[in-house]
């Protein structure tokens, strides 16, 4: 299967997950893209910091790190996405939302960086954020 949801040393279900697949899917293709193989792994905060360490040498808490297994510029997408449970379950609380429109959020972003997407000066985060409210936008299930 192109696309796979795993869960690493934590107890965690997504909600609605045919629907899932069938948006991120759906999100790709609607931008040329197809899906060659890509890992949904949701793990804690404490696992994803540890890869964040060991593959970045960044000693912080993220909500998401997405390894690209694809050349730049392919248009069969493969990656190991993982998402922190934890930061997400946080910032949703931050920002106000409910938990799974953030987990949403993050796993549309990280699909977006595989896309090309990038948020490293403002003009970038604001095409990030535009593209994130496009796709949520386009949930049938949400």
């Amino acid at each position: 299967m192109a696309l796979e949801f795993f869960v690493q040393e934590i107890d965690f279900t997504l909600d609605k997950e045919d629907s899932v697949k069938d948006w991120i899917l759906f999100i790709a293709s609607s931008e040329g893209f197809q899906l060659a193989g890509i890992n949904y792994i949701f793990c804690s905060d404490p696992y994803l910091l540890a890869l964040n360490r060991t593959h970045l040498d960044h000693d912080y808490f993220t909500d998401i790190l997405t390894f690209p297994y694809h050349e730049p510029g392919a248009i069969a997408l493969a990656a190991d996405i993982y998402i922190s449970i934890d930061r997400v379950g946080e910032n949703a609380d931050s920002f106000h939302t409910g938990f799974d429109n953030e987990l949403h959020r993050v796993m549309i972003h990280g699909l977006l960086h595989l896309m090309g997407y990038d948020d490293h000066d403002e003009a970038e985060r604001q095409a990030m954020r535009q593209a994130e409210e496009k796709a949520l936008a386009q949930r049938a299930f949400a």
